[in-house]
């Protein structure tokens, strides 16, 4: 099966950043400069790859996309909110509403079963608890573990905790999913299992996803990647993508 991706560049970018540049320790004779003016656009719709060696800059940019840092510089929009001029609450409304995250340690809470992970952001969203369990089922359907939603973390898989954070990162229906290292503690198989997820996500749904990582494989299966090193975004081009997972 083959889906046709309706990516709008003519339109306004969902992540548009200008001039970002990241330093630690300003002012002081120990300031270092981590990222040295990023300009990056990112459409609605697109599944795209940030990649670089250990020291890159890519954990930096990672931060400051998910509105977990402020640039030094630079001006950063997402949706058309100018992230870098909002203040600690309106930066917190951003990361729970805006940005679904994905890490690779999961990231879990170990007292409470699948279900209740993934109903959680929304309960502080404001959203009815009715309204959170209906949610939480669809979507731990939708990846694949509606028979685990009693489960604890500790007796799940490491596949299956991921697929698990990745049904709470779409809880409140965010503009991106950033995904940092999504893979990094699993086997190739199961990988390639939760890129498979995301594509299904991007594809069928339209969902905008942000991969950080190292995995030139995964990186592939990208629509375009993102070269980082020391910094600077060096490189910009298509990935190998094909719908064969699909198939």
């Amino acid at each position: 099966m083959s889906i046709k991706k309706n990516v709008n560049k003519n339109s306004e970018p969902l992540i548009k950043m200008s001039k970002i540049v990241k330093r630690y320790f300003e002012g002081k004779e120990n300031e270092l400069e981590i990222l040295h003016g990023i300009d990056l656009n990112i459409y609605r719709g697109e599944f795209i790859a940030i990649v670089g060696e250990s020291g890159s800059g890519k954990s930096t940019l990672m931060n400051i996309i998910g509105a977990l840092d402020r640039p030094s510089s630079g001006e950063y929009f997402l949706n058309s909110v100018n992230v870098g001029n909002a203040n600690d609450q309106e930066l917190s409304i951003i990361r729970n509403q805006r940005i679904g995250f994905i890490f690779q340690n999961f990231d879990l809470i170990g007292k409470i079963n699948a279900i209740k992970n993934v109903e959680l952001s929304m309960l502080y969203a404001g959203i009815n608890r009715h309204e959170c369990t209906a949610r939480a089922k669809v979507l731990l359907n939708r990846v694949g573990m509606s028979d685990r939603i009693k489960h604890l973390p500790n007796e799940l898989s490491g596949g299956q905790k991921q697929r698990i954070a990745i049904a709470r990162a779409m809880a409140n229906n965010p503009d991106i999913l950033l995904a940092d290292e999504p893979t990094g503690a699993l086997d190739s198989q199961t990988s390639q299992t939760v890129i498979d997820i995301f594509h299904k996500l991007n594809e069928e749904d339209g969902m905008t996803i942000v991969l950080i990582t190292h995995n030139m494989t995964l990186a592939e299966e990208c629509d375009r990647i993102f070269e980082l090193y020391d910094g600077n975004i060096i490189k910009e081009r298509k990935g190998n993508i094909t719908n064969e997972h699909l198939g």
